[in-house]
Order: C-alpha cells, then structure tokens, then sequence
C-alpha cells in the first residue's frame, strides 16, 4: 500500500527542490522531517507540507501505521514559467523567467 500527495505550481525551481529531494529520498517519515526542519534551503518549507499532507493520507485515507512509513518515491517536474519583463537601458526590456514546480511524494509502510 502507498499514499501519495501532490504539490502543483509551487513557486520555487525545480532544480531547487531537487536538491533537496535527494536528501529525503528513501529515509523514514521521522527522519526526513528532521532534516527538512534543519536544513536552510527554501525548498523545505513547502516540501515540509507536503510530507505532513502524505502522512496524513496515509493514516486517514489508507488506514496505515506511521511509525512504519517511509519516503518511496519522490520526484519534482517543471510547470509551466511565468514571463516577466525587466526594463533596460535604451528602451530594451529583458525577460525574467519565475520557474514553477510540481512535486510528488509516495510514501510506503516497510514490511
């Protein structure tokens, strides 16, 4: 059995949150909310959600034991980039890509 959670258009690169995704990666729940506590990365805030989200999917909608989960999987994509324009000298404008993410968590009960 796995619970999973869904973080959808988080403003925040993915290549930030992928960093620490790897830290978390395969680690107990206890453990990966530890670190994601202590370390001072911006990605850990809404990655810190998202981890209670699936905890609490795990033990409300799958009836599961909490002190057996562990993280399984968790992966992060590109959503879609909001455009912005920076103005610059002599009339010319320079574009600002703000990166957006989507972010998944699977969480499974160790045997």
């Amino acid at each position: 059995m796995e619970a999973k959670a869904y973080a959808k258009y988080v403003r925040i690169s993915p290549r930030k949150v992928s960093v620490v995704l790897n830290l978390i990666r395969g680690k107990d729940v206890k453990l990966a909310k530890a670190i994601l506590e202590h370390t001072p990365k911006a990605a850990c805030e809404p990655l810190l959600k998202l981890l209670k989200s699936a905890v609490a999917n795990a033990e409300n909608n799958h009836s599961m034991d909490t002190s057996a989960l562990y993280v399984a999987e968790c992966s992060v994509s590109q959503g879609p980039i909001l455009k912005r324009i920076r103005p610059r000298a002599q009339g010319r404008a320079f574009r600002i890509d703000k990166k957006t993410s989507h972010i998944t968590l699977v969480l499974k009960e160790k045997e």
